[in-house]
């Protein structure tokens, strides 16, 4: 495997700053429920080049392109629905305390929900999902990188919620869905969150 190449962190009105919060946008959507006819049309026919030509993302971000090309929205749902729905115990949970603990709303929620207090953000009580979701993680990031409060919104803020609460367990979970035979549109899903993640990672290291 090729090494991540480490996006360049920058100021946040820079584009590749914004592009970073997009990329954690766009897997906080696709994480949180399956894509609608809009999100395919879009890309279908206006979302073709990699974030980085010739990194680390391009091949990730190839294969998400073309699984979401491939499918429809029946089918999208139908395959979200069977990963991570269902009647009781879903087949692949998208949770951090279970990754990290083994069991939901364990300690790793509890301290995900102090530090988002310290930050000043909640959950959205017309939210089914629990703080602890891929998808809430990814949208705290995004808000982190384009918000405009300052004294919130900033790198040291970006590297320590990213070091606490998604680098521990994402890669895992990505491997879970991959492994899944049901995977198809989140077997790219996962595949492109896990580079993305990797590229994250090393970008964080490199500051400090």
């Amino acid at each position: 495997m090729s090494q991540p190449q480490a996006l360049h962190f920058a100021a946040p009105d820079d584009s590749e700053e914004l592009a970073r919060a997009e990329l954690y946008g766009l897997l906080a959507r696709l994480w949180v429920a399956p894509p609608d006819d809009a999100l395919l049309q879009q890309f279908k026919v206006a979302i073709t080049e990699a974030p980085e030509a010739g990194a680390h993302l391009e091949a990730p971000w190839g294969a998400l392109v073309a699984a979401l090309r491939a499918t429809d929205a029946a089918r999208a749902a139908a395959e979200y629905d069977a990963l991570f729905q269902g009647v009781g115990k879903p087949e692949v949970f998208l949770y951090g305390s279970f990754y990290l603990a083994g069991f939901l709303n364990e300690r790793p929620l509890a301290q995900l929900r102090e530090d988002l207090a310290a930050l000043a953000l909640t959950r959205d009580a017309g939210s089914s999902e629990t703080e602890d979701h891929i998808a809430y993680g990814c949208e705290v990031m995004r808000y982190l990188i384009a918000g405009d409060d300052a004294a919130v919104c900033n790198l040291a803020q970006q590297q320590r919620f990213f070091r606490a609460h998604l680098q521990p367990w994402v890669e895992r979970l990505c491997d879970t869905v991959q492994a899944h035979p049901r995977a198809e549109v989140w077997h790219a899903v996962a595949g492109f969150t896990r580079a993305f993640v990797q590229v994250e990672t090393q970008a964080f290291d490199m500051i400090e």
